[in-house]
């Protein structure tokens, strides 16, 4: 079964239109499936959004939190909530195409654990489209996380990632920052556990509405590299012998993890 996870927060104008061309997308794949959209305590009418749509599609379920905790916090809840032996989250923006799976599931050979979509890797079927600051702090921050965290791959932020079910239960569990950082600590504890990663170009396209705010979030960012580095020197990370989520979990009881609270962090 294929699990869909999107992450969202004030996506009332945004995620409706993607998520109308997901359902149509899977209804003509064909095959189980099911998408679950993980509303980060949205302020605006996103929930209700979401509820219109779910009316006769029991596939398709809504998580609501109570609180805004982070982009992280929401895909982690998102994966470890899904049933599928293959898992994609996706932002809910739409940068990314749907039809733009087919990539992903292609790459995805027996010795693949992980398959990340990639606006740094150029193909001549494949499109970025994007404005020049968020390319170059892009760039400058994907050079920090292979100096930092995980070399070898050129863009670790896109929202577009495909996991093995198994490897999902375990990586999501182990997670423990609730901001923009997510993907870098994913992508860093499977290189460390032996989780096999490939990268693929995928068509994106820079959405208005976007909530990161480039020089803020981009400490952060920088702040959870480090964070992340000092956890696993301490043996802060444990992998689970388990699946289904059932690792302790890293999260305080106001459900933020070690990097604070998410502060509006969903929707890149």
């Amino acid at each position: 079964m294929l699990s869909i996870i999107i992450p969202a927060f004030n996506e009332e104008s945004r995620l409706p239109p993607y998520l109308s061309n997901i359902i149509i997308y899977l209804e003509r794949r064909g095959g189980a499936s099911e998408v679950i959209v993980v509303d980060d305590g949205s302020r605006d009418g996103t929930v209700e959004a979401v509820l219109a749509l779910t009316t006769g599609r029991p596939s398709l379920r809504l998580i609501p939190l109570d609180s805004n905790k982070g982009k992280g916090f929401a895909v982690r809840t998102g994966m470890l909530a899904a049933k599928g032996d293959l898992r994609l989250f996706c932002d809910a923006d739409g940068a990314t195409p749907i039809e733009e799976l087919h990539r992903l599931e292609r790459a995805l050979s027996s010795d693949i654990d992980i398959v990340i979509g990639s606006r740094a890797i150029r193909h001549i079927e494949c499109r970025v489209e994007g404005t020049l600051h968020r390319k170059y702090i892009g760039f400058i921050y994907n050079r920090l996380v292979r100096l930092l965290a995980v070399r070898g791959l050129y863009d670790t932020q896109c929202g577009f990632k495909l996991f093995r079910g198994a490897a999902a239960d375990r990586l999501f569990a182990a997670q423990t920052l609730a901001g923009f950082g997510f993907d870098a600590e994913v992508l860093f504890l499977a290189r460390k556990w032996g989780y096999t990663i490939r990268e693929v170009p995928v068509n994106w396209q820079d959405q208005p509405g976007g909530k990161v705010r480039v020089f803020r979030d981009s400490a952060r960012m920088f702040f959870d590299l480090v964070t992340l580095r000092r956890s696993w020197r301490a043996g802060a990370y444990h992998m689970s012998t388990e699946t289904g989520g059932v690792a302790p979990d890293p999260y305080r009881a106001d459900g933020t993890g070690p990097s604070g609270p998410g502060d509006g962090q969903t929707a890149r």
